[in-house]
């Protein structure tokens, strides 16, 4: 069964529709497995829907397998500073569980929420990057690939690299000490500080969350265990006795498959969106690196061109305005990434609060349902064994 279509507007038009609201609906779908060995890897069919012009047509299929999400991921990543780019489920390191139908199911459900992210973002919705992952052919894809390890990854960092090293220099020489610099700033501690607060607490419940998936499917299996064995008692005994266990032994593996199922809703359900957003978190700090990054930029080459105009006759240093065009930048890089923090924070806590809101709705929900199912099934086989009792 495929997964439902999510779209930025959630309009139900048709994209071939002219009067339709603007939207970009993605889906993946149908995991394959593909090869042999160490080279085997899952395949999956993204399909596209959209009446965005920039595009080729209102509906596109293509074939993508993970390495082409990292690569989507990392040239986000690459492009958008200050933008919290959504995260990749991790590869599992296991090999036994890697192509396993649970595991397949989860890594294709975080793969979908992954591209949804960024096709509903205001931003990340206009990348060409995001374009050529929804419609580009398979044999493109892996020459972007190939591409991106060979050349992209390898850039060089620029100018803002010698001046980075210059200022290294200068600290050496004339200060006599490294001078990191840190922003000092007491809202952007807060968020620091909430950032790691928030990651430790969520993996903590993402823990529990994991132990109650176990403790589940452990009660299933001995449930089943015991279903198994209290008919087989059953069939030794005869009359009323005989048939009481026997039934007792039915509904003990009755209740032991009603235990898997909700053990798997469970973690599809909550361990699973409490995963992602430990991992989401783990993105916010990668900005942050990336704010800290910036601003440790901006203030190096500030002080070069203070050292550069108390005229350092000894220090090799680039011509000034040079110097004051790169300082320009690397104050617009990082005010840049500051403004669009600020509004990324926002949108993370609106996505959050609906997001775990209904991940604990559905918790609940289906804790009821057990218990509900557990006491009913519990209490049909009461007035049978009382009667055996008296």
């Amino acid at each position: 069964m495929e997964p439902q279509q999510r779209s930025v507007s959630g309009s139900s038009q048709s994209p071939r529709s002219p009067s339709s609201q603007p939207f970009l609906s993605v889906s993946v779908t149908d995991p394959v497995k593909l090869g042999n060995g160490v080279q085997a890897y899952i395949s999956y069919r993204v399909i596209t829907k959209t009446n965005f012009p920039e595009y080729q047509g209102p509906e596109k299929i293509v074939i993508r397998r993970y390495s082409d999400f990292v690569w989507l991921r990392d040239r986000l990543f690459e492009k958008y500073k200050g933008i919290f780019i959504p995260p990749l489920p991790e590869k599992s390191a296991v090999e036994k569980f890697r192509f396993s139908a649970e595991f397949i199911e989860m890594r294709r459900q975080a793969l979908d929420i992954f591209v949804n992210r960024i096709a509903s973002h205001q931003e990340l919705q206009q990348s060409e990057d995001l374009r050529t992952f929804l419609q580009a052919d398979e044999e493109m894809m892996e020459r972007l690939r190939s591409h991106e390890t060979g050349i992209f990854k390898k850039k060089p960092a620029d100018l803002m690299q010698i001046f980075k090293d210059v200022q290294s220099r200068v600290s050496d020489v004339v200060l006599g000490k490294e001078k990191p610099v840190e922003e000092s700033n007491p809202e952007y501690e807060k968020l620091k500080n909430y950032v790691f607060e928030l990651e430790n607490h969520l993996a903590e419940a993402q823990k529990h969350a994991y132990r109650l998936v176990k403790r589940h499917r452990e009660l299933g299996q001995s449930l089943s265990d015991f279903g198994k064995a209290a008919k087989l008692l059953g069939a030794c005994e005869g009359n009323a006795l005989g048939k009481a266990f026997s039934e007792l032994g039915a509904k003990s593996e009755t209740l032991s498959i009603k235990l898997q199922k909700e053990a798997h809703q469970l973690l599809m359900s909550f361990e699973e969106p409490l995963k992602d957003y430990v991992r989401a978190v783990q993105s916010i700090k990668a900005t942050i690196a990336e704010r800290a990054n910036a601003f440790r930029q901006q203030c190096e080459l500030a002080e070069t061109i203070k050292l550069k105009e108390i005229n350092l006759d000894k220090l090799m240093l680039t011509r000034s305005d040079k110097l004051k065009a790169a300082s320009e930048e690397a104050t617009n890089r990082f005010e840049t990434i500051v403004r669009l923090m600020n509004e990324e924070i926002v949108r993370f806590q609106e996505q959050k609060t609906v997001d775990m809101g209904i991940a604990f709705h559905e918790f609940a929900k289906g804790q009821a349902r057990l218990a509900n199912g557990i006491a009913d099934a519990w209490r049909s086989l009461l007035p049978k064994l009382e009667v055996c009792s008296s």
